[in-house]
């Protein structure tokens, strides 16, 4: 069975103000090859998304990174430094869908700027800068590698004793990630339980034990072809793929499709 999974899609608009929705093809795939799933495209539309309509028809939802960052605003937050990329058409399509997700007990796996999502719908709070605190470390990419050179293991990560993901990297408690980011949860939101700390002190993966369904996040890219080979990421991908299949809406679509058959043939 070939779960349906919707993905994350971005807006750009150009400097002549049309929009164009896009979504990285290395998301896609990866849900493809790692679980065998047929990945869509949700377009950030807004207010013009039927979130339950939607819902009845994926098996999991997919948040995506991005190159934009999510709007302080959104987490009662000032903007502080220089402004960088922004998507407001994204924001508000993605933070309410994640809550209406959760409660349907719908399977929602999020990397990086998902991530940071999933912990801003939920009401958490992000560090804007990671690299301007104390003590922390530039997690942003290495821009002088090449491009899937950024995507290699760059710092160590700590998982939580008895969690999630030290149950899916069989209770080993650390593992390598690669990081490309400059935001990161600051405060987590009420439900979410931290899953891994980065060497310096923040907060790589979470996940909601009390969810009905599967809820997962991670501030790196397991989905790029070189960590997709991490016998993590597998391990991710692969309990993401399970939650998806037995969440899967494919018996009542089947239904649906005989009705409609049934109903042409009368």
């Amino acid at each position: 069975m070939r779960p349906f999974i919707g993905v994350s899609g971005c807006a750009r608009e150009d400097d002549t103000g049309r929009v164009t929705y896009t979504v990285g093809d290395k998301y896609i795939h990866s849900l493809a090859d790692a679980i065998g799933a047929t990945p869509v495209m949700i377009p950030p539309i807004g207010a013009r998304l039927d979130a339950d309509a939607l819902l009845d028809r994926i098996d999991g939802l997919f948040l995506t990174g991005s190159p934009s960052n999510i709007h302080p605003t959104h987490y009662n937050t000032d903007v502080h430094g220089p402004e960088d990329p922004r998507d407001p058409y994204r924001d508000s399509t993605t933070l309410p869908l994640i809550r209406r997700a959760i409660d349907r007990g719908t399977p929602v796996f999020a990397v990086c700027r998902g991530h940071q999502e999933l912990n801003v719908a939920l009401g958490g709070t992000l560090h804007q800068m990671v690299q301007e605190l104390h003590g922390k470390r530039d997690h942003r990419a290495d821009k002088a590698l090449d491009y899937n050179d950024q995507y290699d293991q760059r710092h160590s990560v700590q998982l939580s004793e008895g969690g999630l993901l030290a149950g899916l990297n069989g209770g080993a408690g650390a593992v390598m990630v690669n990081s490309l980011h400059a935001q990161a949860i600051d405060a987590p939101a009420e439900g979410l339980s931290v899953e891994a700390v980065s060497d310096d002190g923040v907060i790589e993966a979470v996940s909601m034990p009390g969810a009905p369904g599967f809820v997962l996040g991670v501030q790196w890219h397991p989905e790029h072809p070189m960590a997709l080979n991490w016998p993590l990421s597998q391990a991710m991908f692969q309990a993401f793929g399970r939650a998806c299949r037995n969440a899967s809406k494919a018996p009542a679509a089947a239904m649906r499709a005989a009705a409609t058959r049934t109903d042409t043939a009368a």
